[in-house]
Parts: C-alpha cells; structure tokens; sequence
C-alpha cells in the first residue's frame, strides 16, 4: 500500500512541476500574444484609412462625415468635427498598435484601443458580440498583466533599476 503512495505522490510532483513549467512559459509568451492580438485588428483598419503619408482617403472622411452615428440612448447624433475625429482616429489606429507590437507604453496603449472600442460600441452597436466584447477583453487583460517580459517596457524598467541600484 505504502508503495501506490509513494508512487502517487511521484505523480503528483510530476504534474505540479509541468504545471509550474508550463505557467512559467506561458506567463513570458501570454503578453506579447495578447498584445499582438489586440493591435493586428485595429493596425489592419487603420491601414485602410489613408491614401499616403498624413493623407486621410477622402471615403474615410465621407464615412465620419455622412455615414457614421453615435447612437446613445436610442438616439443618432452626428459625429463632432468629424474630419478631425477622423485623422485622430486613423492616427491612433496606426500609432497604438505599433507601439503594443514592441511593448512600449504598452497600457497606456491598451487603453487609448479600450477606449476607442467604447466609441466604436457607439457607432456600430450591432458589432458587441463579436468584435467589442474581444477587442475590450484583450485591452483589459493587457492593462491587468501589463507589458511582459518580451517588451521595450520591460527592458526600460530593467535600465532603471540597474541604474538605481548603482547609486
């Protein structure tokens, strides 16, 4: 009896030392894959939104200005200075997500994309289930765990604390 025990608790080690070795790697590649999946969709549109170096395409400009609503309480209101919104929104779609590829201001980041998802939710209300609900816990989830070990973040915060350390 003593012997189905030990061997047991043999398994036991064994499946808590690959479940600790498991959750080791998957705690260094979960950032990054979440920061990557937040920022392909929001990068993806923001490429469609120019025709060349700061030059919004004009349908983008139409679609702010004619096409897109923020209905809030049952209500249509227009979108305000939509040219404006418009190359705001183009910029941050290219900006954010380049700066989660690298890891650098990464929550900050996370949350300009949390934030402009709320704002899409208002435009596209029909789009919650299946793109806002993700994309919002995708930019939650990076804002909770932040950056990773795989980041620019994470290598700044490493240059501080060496630096201060030696003094």
């Amino acid at each position: 009896m003593s012997t189905h025990v030990g061997g047991f608790g043999g398994i036991a080690v064994l499946v808590g030392t690959v479940i600790e070795r498991l959750a080791r790697v998957a705690s260094m590649l979960a950032p990054p894959l979440l920061r990557v999946a937040l920022a392909v969709p929001f990068f993806k549109s923001g490429l469609t939104k120019w025709d060349g170096f700061l030059s919004l395409s004009p349908a983008v400009v139409f679609l702010f200005e004619e096409e897109f609503k923020l209905h809030i309480l049952g209500q249509a209101y227009e979108i305000p200075v939509p040219g404006a919104v418009a190359f705001l929104v183009g910029s941050a779609e290219i900006v954010l997500p380049s700066l989660l590829f690298v890891g650098l201001a990464t929550r900050f980041s996370a949350l300009g994309l949390l934030v402009m998802t709320g704002v899409i939710q208002l435009v596209v209300p029909e789009g919650w289930a299946n793109f806002h609900l993700p994309w919002a816990a995708l930019a939650v989830a990076v804002i909770a765990i932040g950056p990773g070990p795989l980041s620019l973040d994470h290598q700044i915060e490493q240059q501080f604390k060496l630096r201060a350390s030696r003094q």
